[in-house]
């Protein structure tokens, strides 16, 4: 895909749509900010992540009613049954999945309610080649490089003239190519990304290439080092 859009920005057009009936415009520079509707999302059933603060009440047990905020990986400790996983689950499937570790071993008859108190909806999709892939909360004004350090930095093998953002615009997908090194360098801002974005880190696969002759490279080196010496 990254090498598609590589090939569209290169042609010079400002923007041009690709794929079927999902189409996705490749836009030439930064990418316009989304609407109120597109970061709302409000179409959709709301699933808990991190640093969510969620109310658990256990009725007729006061003792396990509190207020609990989900870490950075999107689990909370709860009291008896330790650490759940709660990103990724609607409030009630968590309630549900808490009432079954409860039942029998520390409560007859658990009924459990999970209530959100205060969420971080606002969210990026980091995924390619970074350290750490996955859904981070966007706090304030966040830049694209900004972005990435939040999921550790570049990976092993990241192409860092070849990252991807994509974003949804009036309910117009689009997509735009930038290029991390240049960033760092000066040449052009660096731009501000957006809850719902999804940012992929390209793949070097001379880097890939590279590490595996070095692999190999020793196999043939020591065998003509002592052939050399024995001369």
């Amino acid at each position: 895909m990254s090498v598609f859009l590589t090939a569209l920005l290169i042609s010079g057009c400002a923007t041009r749509p690709i794929g079927g009936a999902d189409r996705v415009k490749v836009t030439q520079g930064a990418l316009p900010p989304p609407t109120r509707v597109d970061v709302s999302a409000a179409d959709r059933p709301y699933l808990l992540g991190p640093f969510d603060k969620i109310k658990i009440d256990v009725f007729g047990v006061p003792e396990l009613s509190n207020e609990v905020q989900a870490d950075a990986s999107g689990r909370i400790s709860f009291p008896l049954i330790g650490a759940v996983d709660a990103a990724g689950r609607t409030p009630a499937e968590l309630a549900a999945v808490i009432e079954q570790q409860l039942r029998g071993k520390f409560v007859r008859n658990p009924q459990v309610t999970v209530n959100l108190k205060e969420t971080i909806s606002q969210v990026i999709t980091i995924d390619g080649q970074v350290r750490e892939p996955g859904l981070y909360p966007v706090i304030g004004h966040m830049s694209l490089m900004r972005a990435v350090a939040t999921a550790k930095g570049a990976a092993e093998y990241a192409k860092l003239d070849d990252v991807v953002v994509f974003r949804t615009v009036d309910n117009q997908r689009m997509a735009a190519l930038y290029n991390l090194t240049a960033i760092r360098r000066g040449a052009y801002d660096d731009p501000e990304v957006f809850a719902n974005d999804v940012i992929i880190v390209g793949d070097s696969k001379a880097r890939r290439i590279f590490k595996d002759a070095l692999l190999v490279l020793p196999n043939f080196i020591g065998p003509l080092t002592a052939f050399l010496y024995r001369r």
